[in-house]
């Protein structure tokens, strides 16, 4: 269960190596101990991302998790769980891809569905299926902007967002009846080592600072986060422009 401060005892990374997902476990990490499950396929990556949790005071426990192995995802859902409830848990897996070869390419059009969409759609029905078994938790979904509008400069990427997105979105109306709530997350271009080596967007932001809006906002019991909050406003007038317009414009 959540302490009275908001803070988790068990927090699980489902993607466990993504930035954004450490930086939120260190952010709770910050506040007092607590266990977190890294569910990510063995890499020297997972390893290195234990150690740095370890050091920062907290208990590891490691999973495999595959987000293309469908038919294994039930049983990682089962081994996150198996030590007892899981307090929050964070959705953070998913392929930037190449832009250009995405929609000329059926193959990798279809590792970008398969990943960012299917992948989390299958993951959030069996994690919802055991916190409405607890009747209590958090579940965090790491969606983006582009998912907002979707754009001629990465529109297959982004429709896997805009998928994504809805799908948590209403995951969490369906679910407040048992207690658990569901946080979107929608950061903009964030430096990472996803868009390492890309020229930085307006609003860049950092791991670390997503990882803070991301814990406030569960402790506010947020629907949705903007990250960094101006975004908000940037896609109201965007989601404005005519659509004989936005077609136009190359970004």
């Amino acid at each position: 269960m959540m302490d009275a401060l908001g803070a988790p005892q068990t927090l699980l990374l489902l993607g466990g190596t993504s930035d954004i997902a450490v930086a939120i476990a260190k952010r709770y990490a910050s506040d007092r101990p607590l266990r977190v499950i890294i569910a990510a396929r063995p890499t020297d990556r997972r390893t290195s991302v234990a150690a740095d949790l370890s050091a920062s005071g907290c208990t590891i426990t490691e999973v495999d998790f595959d987000a293309a192995d469908m038919e294994s995802h039930a049983e990682t859902i089962e081994r996150c769980f198996a030590d007892g409830d899981v307090d929050v848990a964070v959705v953070a897996f998913g392929l930037l891809g190449d832009a250009e070869r995405a929609w000329t390419d059926a193959d990798h059009a279809l590792e970008l569905a398969t990943v960012n969409y299917t992948a989390p759609v299958h993951c959030g029905v069996l994690l919802a299926d055991r916190m409405k078994a607890q009747r209590h938790g958090a579940i965090v979904a790491l969606s983006s902007v582009a998912g907002e509008r979707v754009r001629r400069s990465n529109f297959v990427y982004g429709s896997t967002k805009a998928g994504m997105d809805g799908f948590y979105s209403g995951l969490g109306y369906a679910l407040r009846e048992y207690g658990v709530h569901v946080t979107v997350v929608r950061p903009g271009f964030v430096r990472s080592k996803m868009t390492e080596g890309m020229d930085a967007a307006p609003l860049a932001t950092t791991p670390d600072a997503v990882a803070e809006l991301t814990v406030k906002g569960i402790r506010a019991k947020k629907t949705t986060i903007w990250a960094p909050p101006p975004f908000r406003l940037v896609m109201l007038v965007l989601k404005a422009i005519p659509t004989a317009i936005f077609r136009l414009l190359k970004f």
